[in-house]
């Protein structure tokens, strides 16, 4: 218990206000302080009487906190009973010292508060009456020389403050665990208990777990233990009456004996929330035997359906969140799904649009040479042609039409093989001078026709250049390549270059061959189409030029079938085009070494420059 001098300098009353001497009773019932104070201690207005004669300016004081210029001098303890009165929405009369620099005055208060619109209280008004101001010689000893006056016990309910103090701790938080230890620990100073522990209960569990301990000795710690509910009838019992249960020299059981001593004195009170038990707090006296009072039975029974009211609403809040986090989960990810299946609806009618430009295009080229076919068999049928070389001349049209129309169902049976996955391609070691020389045959009448030029760079070497790769297939890449190249280039020519070309130092080399040509090129922003299956660049120019559109989709995959990859440059419109693919070496050749450099090398430089 603390002496009077180590007392608090605040204390509350419930007496009336006492004369004060020298003064008649008239004079004490009339206020001489009056101010207007935020719970933060932040003066709105401030009137004194006696001000003057201290010095102290009423416009110093307004703005000002209790802790800068003019206040109680225990500024700390006032506040708490100013926020007591904010929070129980009654008033408090007590007695206060208050400072001004080297002055002490002692007076007595009335805290009232002010319900601002909308039921918020954060405002509180407070009348006083001074009653004398002290002089430097009063001193308590150990408080550093502060001039205090030393002033009677509470005279209110003790357990009607704790009760406040813990509620009003307890509803500043909506976080359980924060609740719970703070109610412990609440509980366990202000009653001096060995032991105050708390569980949550659900209805009709047979075990509950302690989640927030206070301790005044060093003992084993309950954290997280589980309290068997049938082994403990006590706690039973509070559980099914709502009433407190106390225990007094109760000698605890082996294994559930965590005090020092065996006989120990219980409380075990059941918090509740619309009279649903929610949870339970338990009291444990160790050091000594102790009876519970019934005015301590009464404050348990209070707090506890404070501290229960408490939890239910932090649970509810907490649910709420965790209902609100885990909808805005589900919302985002019905979102994003919501996207992808946009995207993929997008796709498809893309691939849909695709694909029946496709099969109109592709319609029109069956028929092109399948009507020539007929057409030069049918003049030969009838007789049209008499002269033996007419007859040849129309034979060898008949004949290329047919040529054409198996490339176009060859293109057409590859791609579905490739996107099926069933394109099987054997690798052997292939000759890279046959191949140029086979395409150079099979092209050089449509250059001929289109009086274009045409050249083939190749490396300077001492041995022939060999590739790992499937010759009929390299055929029909580069037939494509250049294919492409003749058709849309009007005037110039089409140059193949050859360079060999590493990905990484560890890598193997690879051979790498360009297409280059003067044609219409492509601009920029439709090069990404290029390589799609059944997509055009522009699907009008279909019918000027002709094609499916498969070409370079095919290419790219037979190519990256080999062990290679495709690229296609161009700076745009009317500007060319350069297609490069790359194809592993069967084994790396001898260059015969030269001091002027290749053209193709400038026209790589070129490429690596435009790339970055």
């Amino acid at each position: 218990m603390n002496s009077p001098a180590d007392s608090p300098r605040l204390v509350t009353t419930s007496n009336p206000l006492p004369s004060v001497v020298g003064r008649d009773d008239s004079s004490a019932l009339a206020a001489s302080l009056f101010f207007i104070q935020e719970a933060s201690g932040r003066y709105l207005s401030f009137y004194w009487r006696e001000g003057e004669r201290y010095g102290i300016q009423a416009e110093r004081v307004v703005g000002s906190l209790v802790s800068d210029l003019f206040g109680p001098m225990a500024s700390e303890v006032y506040l708490d009973v100013v926020r007591r009165v904010l929070d129980a929405q009654t008033p408090k009369q007590f007695k206060c010292l208050f400072r001004y620099e080297k002055y002490t005055f002692l007076f007595e208060l009335i805290v009232n508060p002010i319900l601002l619109p909308g039921g918020i209280g954060s405002v509180v008004s407070v009348v006083g009456n001074f009653l004398s101001e002290l002089t430097p010689s009063t001193h308590v000893v150990g408080l550093d020389d502060e001039i205090t006056y030393p002033i009677a016990s509470p005279s209110f309910d003790r357990y009607q403050e704790l009760l406040t103090q813990i509620a009003w701790n307890i509803r500043r938080t909506l976080d359980p665990g924060t609740i719970w230890q703070q109610t412990v620990n609440g509980l366990g100073q202000a009653l001096e208990v060995t032991r105050c522990i708390i569980c949550p209960y659900k209805g009709k569990s047979s075990t509950v777990k302690v989640v927030a301990e206070y301790s005044q000795e060093p003992l084993n710690s309950m954290l997280e233990t589980e309290l068997e509910l049938e082994k403990l009838p006590y706690l039973s019992q509070a559980i099914s009456t709502m009433q407190p249960v106390s225990l007094e020299g109760v000698e605890v059981e082996s294994g559930a004996n965590l005090c020092k001593s065996s006989r120990q004195s219980i409380l075990a009170v059941a918090t509740s929330y619309q009279d649903q038990p929610n949870g339970l707090i338990i009291l444990y006296q160790c050091d000594r035997p102790r009876s519970w009072s019934e005015a301590e039975l009464e404050f348990m029974q209070e707090l506890a359906d404070q501290v229960g009211t408490a939890i239910a609403h932090a649970t509810l809040f907490t649910e709420s969140q965790n209902l609100a986090t885990e909808l805005q989960r589900v919302n985002v990810s019905m979102l994003q799904k919501n996207r992808e299946l946009e995207d993929a609806r997008q796709q498809a009618e893309e691939a849909s649009r695709l694909k029946s430009e496709f099969l109109a295009n592709t319609s029109h080229e069956l028929r092109t040479p399948l009507n020539g076919m007929i057409g030069f068999l049918k003049l030969i049928m009838d007789g049209m042609a008499d002269d033996p070389k007419e007859q040849e001349e129309f034979l060898s049209e008949a004949y290329r039409s047919a040529l054409h129309l198996l490339n176009i169902i060859n293109d057409v049976l590859d791609i579905a093989k490739i996107e099926a996955g069933k394109m099987q391609i054997e690798l052997s070691q292939v000759s890279l001078d046959e191949l140029l020389n086979a395409v150079e045959n099979f092209t050089r009448s449509q250059i001929q026709q289109k009086n274009l030029s045409f050249e083939i760079q190749k490396l300077p070497t001492h041995d022939e250049i060999i590739v790992l790769g499937n010759y009929q297939r390299l055929l029909q890449v580069m037939l494509n390549l250049v294919g492409n190249a003749i058709k849309f280039t009007h005037e110039g020519g089409i140059t193949i270059s050859i360079e060999l070309s590493r990905r990484k130092p560890e890598s193997p080399s690879l051979v790498r061959v360009r297409v280059a040509d003067t044609g219409i090129g492509v601009s920029l922003d439709k090069q990404d189409k290029l390589f799609q299956s059944f997509s055009q660049v522009d699907g009008s120019r279909t019918r000027q030029y002709g094609g499916t559109g498969l070409g370079l989709a095919i290419s790219q995959r037979l190519v990256e079938a080999m062990g290679g990859e495709v690229n296609f440059y161009s700076m745009g419109e009317g500007l060319g085009s350069t297609v490069t693919f790359t194809v592993p070496l069967h084994r790396e050749p001898v260059l015969i070494t030269s001091a002027a450099q290749p053209p193709s090398e400038v026209l790589e430089l070129l490429i690596q420059q435009n790339q970055k």
